[in-house]
């Protein structure tokens, strides 16, 4: 199993900070060929760090673990109640606006059973979901956003940015032909994380500059 080589942000008696490459899972999946994911990696170095949130296997960036059952519970918690504040970045086609624009996505996610594991906008069953964007840049034909997870439902900025037909570049799973070849990955990242820690109080601000 591959080492995590510089993938360490932070480490200490009760939490882990990794900065996960995109195509690699954070978490095992089915199947002996889906055993090797950065949480897995983390425990042959902390056996006690233990998976508090997910990310998307194409997608870059901060991930939070914690160590003990304890502290896995207090900071699974904390992002339950939105004490962690999520930042991410994204590179989309068109244009949203000027720098500095920024705008709500409400629209309500939910399975689409059919074509799991995509999830799908459902103003009948979905559940409350809400991403907040601000325009970084305009480069060209293409927009780079900071988003903000409000709510934290699977693919939500995928799907989010996809219904206000600007679908994330290299997307494989939402993006039309056109838009998913335009780069070689997903060009989303989790760039920062912000909240307390869970042992001292101390506020604890972590970033991660987009690869992309």
């Amino acid at each position: 199993m591959p080492a995590l080589s510089e993938g360490l942000v932070y480490v200490d008696e009760h939490l882990v900070v990794l900065d996960k490459p995109a195509g690699l899972l954070a978490v095992p999946g089915r199947g002996e060929e889906k055993q090797d994911c950065l949480s897995a990696r983390a425990q042959k170095l902390w056996p006690d760090a233990l998976v508090v949130h997910r990310l998307d296997m194409a997608t870059s960036g901060l991930f939070l673990m914690g160590r003990g059952l304890h502290m896995q519970r207090v900071l699974s918690r904390a992002f339950a109640e939105r004490m962690v504040d999520k930042r991410y970045e994204a590179v989309v086609p068109g244009q949203l606006g000027e720098v500095g624009s920024e705008g709500d996505i409400d629209l309500p996610l939910a399975a689409d059973w059919p074509n799991r594991p995509l999830q799908k906008v459902d103003r009948e069953h979905g559940r409350p979901s809400t991403t907040r964007w601000r325009v970084l840049a305009v480069e060209g034909d293409t927009t780079r956003l900071a988003l903000e997870p409000v709510t934290g439902r699977t693919h939500q900025l995928r799907v989010h940015l996809l219904a206000i037909g600007h679908p994330i570049l290299g997307d494989a799973l939402y993006a039309p032909p056109a838009v998913r070849d335009r780069a070689p990955r997903l060009l989303l990242h989790a760039c920062a994380l912000r909240f307390e820690h869970p042992a001292t109080g101390e506020a604890l601000a972590f970033d991660s500059a987009a690869p992309f």
